[in-house]
């Protein structure tokens, strides 16, 4: 369909009188409310980039095919149905037509019920306009739905009588109406008339088919339900000859047939669809438990889950793994990570999106790119636990990256890496909220059966593609093959299913559910009620997020375990924290000591490299003995106490610097003691004075090779002093948590929706005044009036003293012309100053830019 096509629908040359019907969807929009106009904008925000002028620019737009396939695209299965069963209606379809089409010969009071309401969301959308007795589908989406040969519609129906026909020599039809029992006509209109006649009255139609062979209904049977074109061979078998012959089968090419669609209603029992689906599926329960049962759940793998994210950015202190070329993580470290985490890979990817898109994690810009925790991962820690759970669960509502796609491949066949480009589906934010929200139609303490979470889905939102017949059929598809039956398939392109499922198994992992149903701090982060079972409300009506999430953390924090001060010194130099331990006791004693073992109580283990380890970070060993009995509520053991003063004993006694690098030491037999060592070969040490050995290695390596042969040294700035190193002295530079993918324009809030009914309002107003027939004819340039200055200047300055409104013509300074109409108050200094009524405000005009001015009528504006 060309623009002009697009513009024939949407134009109108005058205003419609009041109680006509409408002869264009313009006019459709024309007679609505304020409410209405705002309806349709609100359901489709892509009439508004930009806001049209006026009705008929809005009409045109509503006809696009980009914004008709996208509002399609948001329809509910039911509403798409009805509007299919509009598409192989007659245009235009009374309201008992397409009743009849969706309830079929039976009648069906669920279809019956719930028609009105389909109806009236079509023409919300301007998908449908027109009254009852005279229902349009508009022209593009009649296009898109319409059945074709290489577009099968999703009601499996074929062409009608007269489509088929419309190749056919007017001999080969009045063959067909012979061999049907019709007389002859003298035109080919008259006879297809006929034929279509026959095959819509039932009776009649009834007594032909009794007439074919079983074999023949057969063939038809394997045809009525779609795909309705099926080959044939040169020379057809008896029943499909007899079917062609009475224009049951009619040829679409020398090897192919179609089913009629007349023909195919009939044998349907008048019903478009095979299954109409008027009522959505009831989401069900699998289990039900104890509301506290589900948070004390959810409340665990909270709490499992800031450890986890701890654990991962902790060990990520001195820098992560290098971001590859095309950006992300290599599938190497990626496996290393899920390892270190003991989870799958999957599990691991998802980790590690959440902490990325939480704005934890980055990578640094360094020329050697690498990924680290940023300052932001810092003032996290320094949160109760319960804020810190609220700051990753929110990003993750509102997140466009989908961690389930890690592992895929594009569109370019390459492999989808975590943290990389390419992850972002702009539909997965809806897809979360849907979901919780489905969830929290359930009872307190329900677990929801996935199956039918997953089937409320898809009929909210159809996969696109999903509901349409399978291609042409092969000849044996006309000739008694074997048709197989049941539900069709998943669309393998069904992205929200999937989107679905990854869905319930990251609430799962972040304690937004506890075993499989959701628990009330996640009901108040969707500000959902938390005493009964809610049903979905309005997005706009919801509180910001930030605020949503701080009441999660209120409801969340009484459910974590308490943090505990103290540690459980053991003999066998493990200490035992029977719970989760305070912020800065956690810090020190991850530095002092090794975590063995996690659970329900952390075992750390204290070895002489983890008491290296805090001597290195500047205390000493008297601060390590009062710390351990500061927070002990057992003694220190004996072996644990001789372990600390021994490493401090040996702890610097050499000294590490930069030549590449020495050593230095004041007992020249230790030296000759590390020279006489095999090991050290590979250092490259040499003796510069009795105390000083000069190495060919860096110090870091200096470092290390001396420490795996049993030594403790410490490293040493250019002055000499001993440098203290920290385990997160690394952090990225300041970085923003990734921004989401919008799926296309926004809703506009209430504001917005007012203004732009004002203005589009306005700019019909004065596209649709009536003006003056001026003495002379006016010349005109895209619709815009033509006088000459003196005119304008004459016709403006006359306006001002009778206090009368004119139609203007005006470009602005980038060349946009615009018409208007104004209602002058002042004309000085080459400018002219007035009401815009088209604008709903004063503004000034300069008369240069005014292309022409024409009086209104006398009952205009």
């Amino acid at each position: 369909m060309g623009i002009g096509e697009l513009d024939r629908e949407a134009h109108v040359p005058e205003v419609t009188s009041a109680g006509a019907a409408p002869r264009t969807l313009a006019e459709a929009l024309r007679a609505r409310g304020d409410e209405g106009l705002a309806a349709l904008l609100r359901a489709r925000p892509d009439l508004l980039s930009p806001v049209p002028n006026d009705l008929t620019q809005l009409a045109t737009r509503a006809g696009t095919r980009g914004s008709v396939v996208r509002a399609l695209d948001r329809l509910d299965r039911f509403a798409l149905q009805t509007a299919e069963a509009l598409a192989v209606a007659p245009d235009p379809a009374p309201y008992p037509v397409l009743l009849a089409l969706l309830t079929g010969d039976e009648g069906d009071p669920e279809i019956e019920a719930a028609l009105p309401g389909a109806v009236a969301l079509l023409r919300e959308q301007a998908l449908v306009w027109g009254e009852d007795d005279r229902l349009r589908l508009v022209r593009t989406a009649r296009e898109l739905l319409a059945p074709s040969p290489q577009h099968p519609s999703p009601t499996g129906l074929g062409p009608t009588v007269a489509e088929a026909t419309a190749g056919m020599s007017p001999g080969r039809v009045q063959e067909i109406i012979a061999a049907a029992g019709l007389p002859a006509t003298h035109d080919p209109v008259s006879a297809v008339a006929a034929l279509t006649e026959l095959f819509t009255d039932r009776a009649r139609m009834g007594a032909l088919l009794d007439e074919a062979s079983p074999e023949a209904l057969s063939v038809l049977d394997r045809l009525v339900w779609g795909p309705p074109y099926g080959e044939v061979t040169a020379n057809p078998a008896p029943p499909v000859r007899w079917l062609r012959d009475r224009g049951l089968l009619l040829p679409v090419s020398a090897r192919t047939m179609v089913l009629p669609r007349e023909v195919a209603l009939h044998l349907r029992g008048g019903r478009a669809h095979r299954t109409p689906e008027p009522v959505a599926p009831v989401v069900e329960a699998a289990r039900d438990y104890r509301p506290q049962v589900v948070d004390s759940a959810a409340a665990g793998q909270a709490y499992a889950t800031l450890a986890t994210v701890e654990e991962l950015l902790k060990s990520w202190d001195q820098g992560g793994p290098q971001v590859l070329r095309a950006g992300g993580m290599s599938v190497r470290d990626l496996k290393r990570t899920a390892v270190a985490l003991d989870v799958t890979e999957q599990v691991a990817a998802f980790w590690l999106e959440l902490c990325f898109g939480a704005g934890l994690l980055a990578s640094d810009g360094e020329a050697d790119e690498r990924y680290a925790p940023t300052p932001a991962y810092d003032d996290w820690l320094d949160l109760p636990p319960a804020e810190r759970w609220a700051l990753l669960v929110a990003p993750w509502l509102t997140a466009t990256r989908t961690p389930g796609l890690v592992g895929g491949q594009d569109a370019k066949g390459r492999t989808l890496a975590v943290l990389g480009p390419d992850l972002d589906r702009a539909a997965a934010p809806e897809v979360r909220h849907r979901v919780l929200e489905l969830l929290a139609t359930l009872p307190p303490g329900a677990a929801a059966d996935p199956g039918s979470v997953f089937a409320r889905l898809r009929w909210e939102r159809p996969p696109r593609g999903a509901a349409q017949p399978a291609p042409p059929r092969a000849p044996q598809a006309v000739t008694g093959a074997d048709e197989s039956s049941g539900p069709a398939p998943e669309a393998p392109g069904d992205l929200r299913s999937r989107l679905a499922r990854w869905t319930l198994a990251e609430a799962e992992l972040l304690g937004i559910t506890g075993r499989g149903a959701l628990a009330s701090p996640a009901r108040a982060l969707l500000n959902l009620p938390l005493a009964e079972a809610a049903t979905p409300t309005d997005h706009g009506g919801r509180v910001e997020l930030s605020v949503a999430a701080g009441r999660a953390a209120t409801l969340l924090a009484p459910l974590l375990p308490e943090a505990v001060d103290h540690v459980l010194l053991q003999a066998d130099l493990t200490a035992v924290a029977p719970g989760p331990l305070r912020r800065p006791l956690a810090d020190a004693l991850a530095v002092l000591a090794d975590v063995e073992s996690k659970g329900g109580a952390t075992v750390y283990r204290f070895t002489p490299g983890s008491v290296r380890r805090a001597l290195d970070s500047g205390r000493s060993a008297s601060d390590l003995h009062d710390f351990l009995a500061a927070h002990s509520r057992t003694p220190v053991p004996q072996p644990l106490a001789y372990l600390i003063d021994d490493v401090a004993r040996r702890h610097g006694h050499l000294r590490i610097g930069a030549a590449s690098a020495y050593v230095r030491c004041d007992d020249d037999t230790v030296l000759g003691e590390i020279l006489a060592d095999r090991r050290s070969a590979a250092l490259g040490l040499r003796r510069l004075a009795p105390t000083v050995l000069a190495a060919q290695a860096d110090p870091a390596s200096l470092l290390d090779g001396l420490r795996s042969m049993g030594y403790a040294p410490a490293a040493e700035s250019a002055e000499g002093d001993v440098l203290v190193t920290r385990a997160d002295a690394y952090r990225t530079p300041a970085r923003t948590a990734p921004v989401p993918v919008p799926d296309g324009p926004p809703v506009p809030d209430a504001t917005l929706l007012g203004a732009a009914v004002k203005a589009i309002r306005a700019g019909d107003r004065a596209a649709t005044a009536v003006r003056k027939e001026p003495a002379a004819p006016v010349a005109s340039a895209g619709g815009l009036p033509r006088t000459s200055a003196a005119e304008t200047l004459a016709t403006v300055q006359a306006a001002v003293m009778t206090g009368s409104a004119v139609w203007i013509g005006y470009v602005n300074a980038e060349g946009a012309a615009s018409q208007r109409v104004i209602a002058p108050v002042r004309v000085e200094g080459g400018f002219v100053t007035g009401y815009d009524h088209t604008a709903d405000e004063v503004r000034t005009y300069p008369l240069h830019r005014i292309t022409g001015v024409a009086e209104l009528a006398d009952d205009q504006v």
